[in-house]
């Protein structure tokens, strides 16, 4: 699946905030914190937010643009001492190389730990990209125990992890696209795109997606991709 256009996090940071009860003087860990959209959204309540992520170049777009925040380099498995009122794992679980090993950190740091997934792949317009590219992309071949994206799944590991699931929701967060170049461009820039057009050429790979996601087509001339998301908070 496809990173989304700018914008798109606002109504899951939002339900994350929500749930997780997070207002002024919340102390948050924003695990894997990218270049600080959701810690933005917490800082905007009043939290006091601490940022980390793996990526240097992250961290220190994060730091530019959520100056109300502390952001650092760091692992999620070994997050900092805390203590905090929420640790959130926001799109991070499906990148990290142990997610029980994740969770179980956060847990010793915080008194709620809030995690969020991309919903079933059939909830998300998303999976139309894979679909217009497949016949140039290696076959899916699943194996091992079900994905994150299946709730049952997730409500497991976070149960390994010694977590008890207090509140769990879902949302659905539109990718609001202008226009075909900004819809296809940047398909083209990552890893399935780049696959996708060694083989095919970037023209090929362009009408592709445009034919697929013609039904998600406005009347303006964009595109609007309909994505559900799940949002878990849990204690120990």
């Amino acid at each position: 699946m496809t990173d989304g256009p700018p914008g798109w996090g606002a109504p899951l940071h939002a339900r994350v905030l929500d749930l997780a009860g997070v207002g002024a003087g919340t102390t948050l860990l924003d695990l894997g914190c990218g270049p600080g959209t959701f810690a933005a959204a917490a800082v905007a309540r009043g939290a006091r937010v601490v940022g980390v992520d793996g990526d240097r170049s992250a961290v220190a777009a994060a730091a530019a643009a959520v100056p109300g925040a502390r952001f650092r380099r760091g692992d999620a498995h070994d997050p900092p001492p805390g203590p905090f009122d929420v640790v959130a794992a926001v799109q991070l679980l499906q990148h990290v190389v142990n997610p029980v090993v994740v969770l179980r950190a956060a847990a010793r740091v915080g008194s709620a730990v809030a995690v969020t997934t991309w919903g079933p792949e059939e909830q998300c317009d998303v999976r139309a990209f894979g679909e217009a590219l497949a016949r140039w992309l290696p076959p899916r071949r699943p194996s091992g125990p079900p994905p994150l994206t299946d709730p049952a799944r997730l409500r497991k590991v976070v149960g390994l992890a010694g977590l008890a699931v207090v509140a769990e929701d879902e949302v659905e967060c539109p990718f609001t696209y202008v226009d075909a170049d900004a819809l296809v461009g940047p398909l083209l820039a990552s890893g399935i795109g780049r696959a996708a057009a060694a083989r095919a050429g970037e023209s090929a790979v362009r009408r592709a997606v445009l034919t697929r996601l013609d039904v998600n087509r406005t009347r303006t001339g964009g595109y609007v991709l309909h994505n559900r998301f799940r949002v878990l908070v849990a204690n120990r």
